[in-house]
């Protein structure tokens, strides 16, 4: 019987050329998945229609456009109008989820998280419906359009304000209570300790929830696809450019532009990040709030009204699903929901979402789990280990239209042999995974950092494979923050639209992408019906992830109980 133990030459010379091999193949993965894309579509930005080099004369020609000029201006001012008033209110929100003692915290924190789960073109259909031409609230605006800066102001704020607030949760639920003492000793009135302890330690946090919500709100194409009306914004530019007008040149160009932004705001965030410092120090009181009847009732009316309104765009969104045929038969009915009768698509394109989010989620967790480990666990191979690190930061810093634009610029060239691949479902696979690669990695090698280097160091004295001491120890201990990359894929794949529209073909249509052309179509209560199917997909997703979680936990995880 062969034996599963070799020599200990033979065992690291086994274990070395294994981790070589792995390496070699992760880095291409990411540089085919990518940088070739990236590279594809800078090169175009620089040729004319025929190919050719021209150098910075599409720039010119772009900067020289009115109307372009005004989509870039139109992007920053959404961009900063969304990331000030979103980081505000998640502020607030995040204060009295943390340092208050408001009863019902824990469901207002569900609650704010539900526009994760719902795809960016929902509240884009229930603003529709409340505030459009034949809208129920409609005389609210005073005359004003919601096709336009308020729609895609109030549609953005949705979508992002969870995505804040659970950065800024984390933030200040990090105290020191001595501090708070001490200012209380000194007499110190609340607002000063507002001000000079809790904004003060929150300052960096505050900053990256800044960066955060400005990049997913300059980068979204959907909220402003849909009610943006005559209102242009870059990504909704390259739209036009590359489906209305089959101009790629210029499409590619636009690429860029919408890339500068969000570069600035990565190099910001990651600034940030080393400018962060522990907020705690080893012998530090957590901080626990006590009842106060002004504080916490303040906090209660202003969480309620938040919570109203999200509750509310997904509650119209669900009631617009059921409506016959709006706003002249209101009475109830599934119609919407027989999508073989209703729509063109029938029910493929969510069965296409579910067989890309299951893909997603399965290979994506896996790899990000192997290349994390390769990066964290592996000796040597120093160059490999640092470009998988810095490819695995990239996708933050790209928005999804500039990489799906990319991908037809590099997957579409008849000379490439990965060409097979265009239209595909493998390719929206890898284009999705690539596309939210970057929180995978960063959750992965956070939970394989807090394992002590020992094991290995024990392993490698007992002449353990390496591959045995991942499966046995390293694998079962990271197992919840590998579920969490899954299930994060799984959503972010379900949901997403701007990474896949160039990439779909008849036969591999998402549901969010179905959404979008529904909605163009005129058939807006199909839309919120495929709308409202793919939110309550994602919540079922999430209860098998409690699920899975909880047993995992109790097999996996008994060893962290005392």
């Amino acid at each position: 019987m062969p034996t599963l133990f070799l020599s200990e030459r033979a065992q690291w010379r086994a274990d070395r050329l294994l981790a070589l091999v792995l390496l070699l193949a992760v880095s291409l993965f990411l540089l085919l998945g990518l940088a070739a894309p990236l590279l594809a579509m800078l090169q175009k930005s620089v040729q004319d229609a025929g190919g050719q080099f021209v150098g910075l004369a599409n720039f010119q020609h772009y900067l020289a456009a009115p109307q372009l000029r005004a989509s870039a201006g139109h992007t920053l001012l959404i961009g900063l109008a969304v990331s000030v008033g979103v980081v505000v209110l998640a502020f607030g929100y995040a204060f009295a989820l943390t340092r208050s003692c408001m009863p019902g915290r824990r469901w207002f924190r569900l609650l704010a998280n539900l526009p994760i789960l719902a795809p960016s073109l929902l509240p884009a259909i229930s603003l529709i419906y409340l505030f459009g031409n034949q809208g129920m609230l409609k005389s609210w605006l005073m005359g004003e359009s919601i096709y336009g800066p308020i729609g895609i102001l109030l549609g953005l704020g949705f979508w992002c304000f969870p995505h804040a607030l659970m950065l800024l949760c984390t933030t200040l639920g990090t105290a020191d209570a001595r501090l708070y003492e001490a200012a209380r000793v000194l007499k110190l009135p609340s607002w000063r300790r507002f001000v000079l302890i809790t904004l003060a330690n929150a300052r960096y946090g505050i900053l990256s929830a800044l960066v955060l919500v400005f990049t997913l709100a300059v980068c979204d194409f959907a909220v402003a696809k849909v009610i943006g009306g005559q209102y242009s914004l870059l990504a909704t530019d390259i739209f036009k450019q590359v489906v209305g007008q089959q101009n790629f040149t210029m499409g590619a160009v636009t690429s860029v532009f919408l890339l500068l932004p969000a570069l600035l705001a990565f190099g910001l965030d990651r600034w940030l990040a080393r400018r962060q410092r522990g907020q705690l120090a080893s012998n530090a009181v957590i901080y626990r709030p006590v009842p106060h009847a002004l504080r916490d009732g303040c906090c209660l009316v202003f969480c309620s009204l938040i919570a109203l309104f999200i509750v509310t765009l997904i509650g119209v969104a669900i009631y617009g699903s059921l409506v016959s045929f709006w706003p002249w038969d209101l009475g109830l009915s599934l119609r919407h929901y027989d999508f073989a009768s209703t729509t063109p698509y029938g029910w493929q394109p969510w069965f296409n979402s579910l067989t890309l989010a299951a893909g997603v989620a399965l290979f994506g967790s896996a790899l990000v789990m192997l290349g994390s480990y390769l990066v964290e666990k592996v000796d040597g191979f120093g160059w490999l280990r640092r470009l998988i690190s810095l490819l695995g930061l990239l996708p933050m810093a790209v928005p999804g239209m500039v990489l799906g634009l990319g991908y037809i610029f590099f997957f579409n060239q008849p000379g490439n042999p990965l060409s097979l691949l265009y239209g595909t479902m493998t390719l929206l696979v890898i284009n999705s995974l690539c596309h939210y690669y970057t929180v995978g990695q960063m959750t992965m090698q956070a939970a394989l950092k807090q394992l002590p280097s020992e094991i290995e160091t024990v392993a490698s004295s007992l002449k353990l494979p390496r591959y045995l001491t991942f499966w046995r120890i390293t694998l079962p201990v990271c197992s919840p923050a590998l579920l969490d990359v899954a299930i994060y894929l799984f959503v972010n794949a379900l949901t997403t639209t701007s990474a896949l529209v160039f990439l779909y073909a008849p036969d591999t249509l998402p549901a969010a992408i179905a959404i979008l052309n529904l909605d163009d179509a005129g058939q807006t209560g199909s839309a919120a019906a495929m709308a409202v199917l793919l939110l309550f997909t994602a919540m079922a997703a999430k209860g098998v992830y409690f699920l899975l979680a909880h047993l995992l936990g109790l097999r996996t995880q008994r060893w962290r109980q005392r």
